[in-house]
């Protein structure tokens, strides 16, 4: 994705993870400063690509902010499948047996049922 096209659209955006945007603006930041010293040094041929990477930069951060805010749905994170086997046997280990002794209460004082 070149950064100052029209490629750069908001619906497109919202599909980049959190760090891709983050590692996007770096990258505009990057391009702005070096277009900023071609502009000082009389070097730059395209005047109009400094607006278009400002324009970017504005985009990036208001897709972040809107995600901060919750106005923006966050991408989901795509994730390998879990094996059926792996979940049934952590619920096992999470829950109690029937009649299991709590291990922090056995230090506690005998009660009347225990004596």
């Amino acid at each position: 994705m070149a950064i100052g096209t029209k490629e750069l659209a908001p619906s497109e955006l919202d599909m980049l993870e959190d760090q891709r945007l983050v590692d996007e603006l770096k990258k505009a930041k990057e391009e702005l400063f070096n277009l900023r010293f071609q502009s000082a040094t009389g070097q730059l041929e395209s005047h109009g690509r400094i607006r278009a990477v400002k324009r970017d930069i504005s985009r990036i951060y208001t897709v972040i902010r809107e995600r901060e805010l919750g106005i923006r749905a966050t991408p989901a994170p795509v994730e390998a499948p879990v094996k059926a086997e792996k979940k049934s046997r952590s619920r096992k280990a999470e829950a109690p047996a029937a009649g299991a002794v709590d291990t922090d209460s056995a230090d506690a004082a005998p009660t009347e049922e225990t004596k």
